[in-house]
Formats: C-alpha cells, structure tokens, sequence
C-alpha cells in the first residue's frame, strides 16, 4: 500500500517499525520534522524520508536514532539469561525460544540456517557479544532471541577469542535485506560502549535484561 503523503503517529510508527509512544515523544522534543494540525501531530512522508536517510547516512554519531527500534522485533518471552552453557546449547535454546513464534513457519529451517551460518564462520564479533543470524524464505516477519550467559560460552571460537556472554539471534525473511541490516547495525553500535554492556552483563533475570535492552536511548 502506499506511503500517504501527510501521515499520523500510528503511520509513522508503522513506517519506521517502531511504537506510537516513542513517534510521540520524537514529536513532542522536536526530534522529529512535524507540525500539528489541531491537537493531532502531523507528518510530511518527504520529510519523514529524508529525515530517515539523514539519520542513516550519520552513521553511529546519532546515537540517539535507530530505524528499528529492539523492542519492535524482541519479545520478553525470546529473552533468556543464564549461567553457563556451550555454543550448541545455547544455541538450541535460543532456537527452541522462537519455535512458537507467529514469524516462524519452520523450525527446522530456522536451525539448518543458523548452524550453517555458524559452519561458514562463527559470529562471534568480540568484545563478548555474538550475533548469529540468518535470512530465510519461510520467515515472515524480522524476529530476534536474545541471551544472556553469565559465566560465557565455551567454545563459541569469537573474533577475539573473548568468552562470549551477550548473543543476538535475528531472524529475517529473505527479502528483507535492509530491515536486517539496520538492526545489526543498531545492536553493533550500541554494544560498542563498553558501560553499557557491563550492565546488560550485570543483570541478574530476564525481565531486567530485557528493559534494560529495550530501554530508550
């Protein structure tokens, strides 16, 4: 269906794949090109787009600003944190998080995706933090599953050979290549300040580590 050319908050959040509340309160700061008409916010689809690309072309100096929210792909039901466990494991349990997910149509897809993206290489990308993924066909929508694992994972073979404790499993369909990218993009460049992963290490259940991964920013 196509774009409207002044659009709602409930548009603009479906537009960027994030929540009302957060399109809300971009408007509310001014963060966001808009104007109101009455007491409704009202959004330019040009100005959205090139406010979007602007963002992008930023690259990691606009902290403040991702495309893809975590929130919009993460449930708390996909969160895990445990204590010790290897690569197989945790990677099945991860797995087993998203069996039941409406966005996967085939586990045993989804498994033979990830474990022969981890046979080309690991992803492990250091600093702690592994990010296996995948794109398939029978996939509908972008998904993730995120682990804790306090004690780290034994033989997870990362890029610094550093125990991996954080790992982020996503999920996309084939053809969404750019929805892919722009949430790897979103996790590498948050988890490079160091502050902030000591405290997702730091968290001691699931629910606190998914607030924590889906505070705002």
């Amino acid at each position: 269906m196509k774009t409207p050319d002044i659009m709602t908050i409930e548009e603009v959040a479906e537009y960027l794949r994030v929540s009302e509340r957060t399109v809300y309160d971009w408007a509310h700061k001014g963060d966001i090109p808009c104007g109101k008409l009455g007491t409704a916010w009202r959004f330019k689809r040009l100005d959205i787009e090139k406010w979007v690309d602007n963002r992008l072309s930023a690259g990691s100096e606009k902290k403040d600003f991702t495309p893809l929210f975590m929130d919009s792909v993460l449930k708390p039901e996909h969160v895990i944190v445990t204590d010790k466990t290897d690569k197989a494991g945790i990677l099945s349990q991860m797995i087993n998080l998203l069996d039941d997910a409406p966005e996967i149509k085939s586990k045993r897809d989804l498994e033979q995706g990830i474990y022969h993206r981890e046979q080309l290489m690991s992803t492990g990308i250091g600093m702690g933090i592994a990010i296996p993924h995948v794109r398939l066909r029978s996939v509908r929508d972008v998904v993730m599953a995120v682990a804790l694992v306090h004690d780290g994972v034994d033989g997870y073979e990362s890029m610094d050979a550093e125990p991996v404790k954080l790992l982020f499993m996503i999920i996309a369909r084939e053809d969404q290549h750019g929805q892919h990218l722009k949430l790897l993009s979103q996790i590498s460049s948050r988890l490079k300040d160091e502050k902030y992963r000591e405290q997702l290490i730091a968290c001691s259940d699931a629910e606190q580590f998914y607030q924590l991964l889906t505070e705002r920013v």
